[in-house]
């Protein structure tokens, strides 16, 4: 079973590999919280929300379009593959929002127009 501890080691990682500053702590983002910041070599503002495949993944969504309100650059919502590739992926061709899928491994797998595209 996958917790969302787990899930944000993974996502922490993967950023960080990028050159990201990763803060993994609660941050309040306009009316809403999200689970972590990733800071950019460029400046760029990343809201990262975590769901376990048990929580709400509707608001999550809600969250990271708060955080993209709130001034954020892009917002991603970080779940297991499994639950990802469930979602229907309409909502995440919207630009600024990703979806990320975490595997077995904790690799990160984005959505893309194209399909699941696995990550470095």
């Amino acid at each position: 079973m996958t917790n969302e501890r787990w899930l944000k080691w993974a996502v922490a990682r993967y950023y960080r590999s990028l050159g990201y500053k990763v803060s993994m702590k609660p941050a309040r983002v306009g009316n809403a919280m999200v689970d972590g910041v990733a800071i950019g070599p460029e400046h760029e503002r990343i809201a990262i929300e975590v769901k376990s495949p048990r929580d709400d993944i509707v608001r999550g969504i809600g969250q990271c379009f708060e955080a993209l309100a709130a001034g954020y650059t892009r917002a991603a919502l970080v779940t297991t593959l499994r639950v990802a590739k469930r979602l229907r992926k309409r909502v995440f061709q919207r630009r600024g929002l990703r979806l990320l899928g975490v595997d077995a491994k904790a690799r990160m797998h984005r959505y893309d127009p194209d399909g699941w595209r696995l990550l470095g």
